[in-house]
């Protein structure tokens, strides 16, 4: 069973940086990408990064200049980096990804989500 896990959130003064990151783990799989999506209270969870690589990476309109996403591909794990943090970042985000999992037959492709890390940005 594939498993997703984030840390890295917590409170941080505007203007500030925080780095998520989400650790896939499990017996036998494959990642096909990564991305990172957020629901702020009273909100929809909305996309902030889709397809953590290189220059395929799909920014919301909200973020771009400000977040980066990356994987490193080795460890199974992608990550977030927040600078200039803003009152309207505050939210849980999520970790996403579309995996490969070979560990039991017929292998299936699913989208696994972490189980959540609050942001909240605060003065």
């Amino acid at each position: 069973q594939v498993q997703l896990v984030e840390s890295g959130g917590g409170l941080v003064q505007p203007g500030g940086s925080l780095r998520l990151s989400c650790a896939a783990s499990g017996s036998r799989f494959s990642i096909n990408n990564m991305g990172w999506y957020r629901q702020a209270p009273g909100k929809q969870r909305e996309l902030v990064a889709d397809i953590c690589a290189f220059d395929l990476t799909n920014y919301a309109d909200s973020v771009k200049g400000r977040f980066t996403c990356s994987r490193d591909n080795a460890k199974n794990t992608a990550y977030l980096q927040m600078s200039n943090l803003k009152f309207e970042d505050t939210a849980v985000y999520y970790c996403k990804a579309n995996i490969k999992d070979w560990a039991i037959w017929p292998y299936t492709t699913n989208d696994y989500w972490g189980q959540g890390t609050q942001v909240t940005v605060s003065s």
